[in-house]
C-alpha cells in the first residue's frame, strides 16, 4: 500500500475507486521525490562554508577515450591515435585537447582537465559504481550514487522544499547499478525519460505530448468535482498531508515543474548554440534547472562503449560533445552560475590505448581503467589547469594519480559536506562518505591545487 495510505482512518464506505484516484496523485508525487510524511531529520556535522550549491554531472556512459578527447598524444604515432592524430591548442598557453573539440579550446580556462585518472578496474559496472560513488566495489554496503548523497545533505534533509526534485536524471537511469543505494528509494535520481530535442519533451508524469494545460487543468477540475474522500476525512491530519501531496503533484504538471522543461521558452539561436540534438538540449536543459534550485543533475549521454568503429562513432559524438559542454559552461559562466555550480564530465574509465585495429574489432577500442580522464569546472574548481598526467602513449599515470574517491571527496568538500564524515543515521562509524585510505584503498589526495 501506498505509506501515505497508511495514515487515513479507513472506512466502510472508502470506495476503492476514490482510493486509487488519490492513490495515483500521491504517488506521482512521491516518485517525484517530494518532501513528505516519511522525511527524515536534517543532519548534523562538519559545515564550512560552502563554495559550490549544485552539480551537473555530464556521464560519458561506456567510458571515452582520453587519448582522443583530453589527453591526446600526437607523437604516439597511428597505431594509437588512427586518424585522430592532431592536438589543437587552447586558449589557455600549454593545454592542448583533441582536434574534434575545436569550441572546448576557447573555454579551457573555465575547466580543468584531470589527467591521471585511475582505479585499474575494467568492469563497467564494477568501474562506473566506483566513479559514481566514491567506494571501492565488493565492500559489504552497496553505496549511494553522489547524486543520492547530495540530495540526502542538500535536499530533503537540509529543507529543500522546491517542487523541481533535488536530483535528476535527463533522460534515463544508468541502469549499471542502484543510484540511490542503501539509502533507498527516497534518494533515487527523478528520471525525466523523453527526448528534449522533439518539439514536446515529453517527461514523464508532468509534461504528456497531445495534451495541453488548458485539458490538463479540465481534468483536474473533474476529479476536484468528483472527490468524495473530502466529505469523508476532511480535517484529519494525515488526510490532509496526502491531500497536499496530490496538489503539489498537480503543480508539478501545470506550474513550474512543467515549465522549467518548456525549452521552446529559449531564443532559437541559443538552442541551435548548444546543438539540436539529445545532448545539446539535455544541457540546456540542465542550465535551466540549476536556475530553478536543482542540487544534482546527471546527463547520462551513452554510445562511448566503442569496441568497434570507434572512429566512425568519434567523428558523430565528439562534435556533439564538444558543442553541448562548451556551450553549457559559457551559458553558465554568462548567467553567474558556473562559479556555484560543479560540472563535471567523465566516464567510468578510458579506452584502451593503443587500436585494436585486427578483426573483429577492425579500429576499436577496449576498456581501460588503468589510465583516463576527467574535466571538472566551476563551483570552486580554478579554471586552466591540467592535473596529474600520463606517459607518452597514455598508457599509466605518469604524475599525480587521482582515484574515484579523491574526486568525489573534493567535490563533498566544495559542496560543503564533511567527505571524512559519516552518512547520518546508520549508527555505524565506519560508514563514511569516502573510505578510509589504507589496504587496497590507494589515494592521491584531494584535488587542492585546483580548488
Amino acid at each position: 500500500m501506498n505509506p501515505i495510505l497508511s495514515h487515513l482512518p479507513l472506512a466502510a464506505n472508502f470506495s476503492r475507486r476514490a482510493l486509487f484516484r488519490y492513490s495515483f496523485l500521491t504517488t506521482a508525487a512521491m516518485l517525484l521525490g517530494r518532501r513528505g510524511l516519511l522525511a527524515s531529520a536534517p543532519a548534523a556535522g562538519w559545515s564550512p562554508v560552502a563554495k559550490a550549491k549544485a552539480v551537473i554531472q555530464i556521464w560519458l556512459w561506456g567510458g571515452p577515450c582520453h587519448i582522443d578527447t583530453f589527453d591526446p598524444k600526437p607523437d604516439a604515432g597511428h597505431d594509437y591515435c588512427g586518424p585522430l592524430n592532431e592536438a589543437i591548442a587552447t586558449n589557455v598557453d600549454g593545454i592542448r585537447i583533441g582536434k574534434l573539440l575545436p569550441n572546448l579550446a576557447t573555454q579551457a580556462d573555465k575547466y580543468s582537465l584531470i589527467r591521471g585518472m585511475t582505479h585499474e578496474n575494467n568492469g563497467h559496472e564494477t568501474a562506473a559504481y566506483m566513479v559514481q560513488t566514491g567506494h571501492a566495489s565488493g565492500e559489504r554496503l552497496v553505496y549511494p550514487s553522489m547524486g543520492a548523497v547530495v540530495s540526502l545533505f542538500k535536499g530533503y534533509d537540509a529543507g529543500y522544499t522546491g517542487l523541481i526534485p533535488p536530483y535528476i536524471v535527463l533522460t534515463e537511469p544508468q541502469g549499471r547499478f542502484s543510484e540511490a543505494g542503501f539509502l533507498g528509494p527516497r534518494y533515487k535520481p527523478f528520471a525525466t525519460g523523453g527526448d528534449p530535442s522533439k518539439p514536446v519533451f515529453a517527461v514523464e508524469g508532468i509534461v504528456a505530448e497531445g495534451i495541453s494545460p488548458e485539458h490538463q487543468m479540465i481534468r483536474r477540475n473533474l476529479l476536484g468535482q468528483l472527490d468524495s474522500l473530502s466529505r469523508h476525512f476532511g480535517g484529519d491530519p494525515g488526510f490532509e498531508d496526502y491531500k497536499k501531496c496530490g496538489e503539489e503533484a498537480y503543480d508539478m504538471i501545470l506550474g513550474e515543474g512543467s515549465e522549467v522543461f518548456q525549452l521552446s521558452r529559449e531564443s532559437d539561436e541559443l538552442r541551435e548554440r548548444y546543438g539540436r540534438n539529445t545532448f545539446g538540449q539535455s544541457c540546456l536543459a540542465a542550465r535551466r534547472l540549476i536556475e530553478r534550485g536543482a542540487k544534482y543533475i546527471t546527463i547520462n549521454y551513452k554510445g562511448w562503449d566503442t569496441h568497434k568503429q570507434h572512429f566512425q562513432t568519434m567523428n558523430r559524438k565528439l562534435p556533439e560533445l564538444d558543442r553541448g559542454l562548451a556551450t553549457l559552461l559559457q551559458d553558465l559562466s554568462e548567467r553567474g552560475l558556473l562559479e556555484s555550480t560543479i560540472v563535471w564530465c567523465g566516464g567510468e574509465f578510458g579506452r584502451t590505448p593503443r587500436v585494436q585495429w585486427e578483426a573483429p574489432w577492425n579500429g576499436g577500442r577496449s576498456h581501460y581503467g588503468k589510465v583516463f580522464s576527467t574535466l571538472v569546472a566551476g563551483g570552486g574548481f580554478r579554471g586552466g589547469q591540467v592535473v596529474g598526467a600520463s606517459d607518452a602513449c597514455g598508457e599509466t599515470v605518469a604524475d599525480r594519480p587521482v582515484y574515484p574517491w579523491d574526486l568525489t571527496g573534493s567535490m563533498y568538500e566544495l559542496l560543503g559536506i564533511d567527505p571524512e564524515g559519516t552518512f547520518p543515521r546508520m549508527g555505524d562509524a565506519s560508514v563514511r562518505l569516502t573510505p578510509e585510505i589504507g589496504g587496497d584503498i590507494k589515494s592521491g589526495g584531494r584535488l587542492k591545487e585546483i580548488m
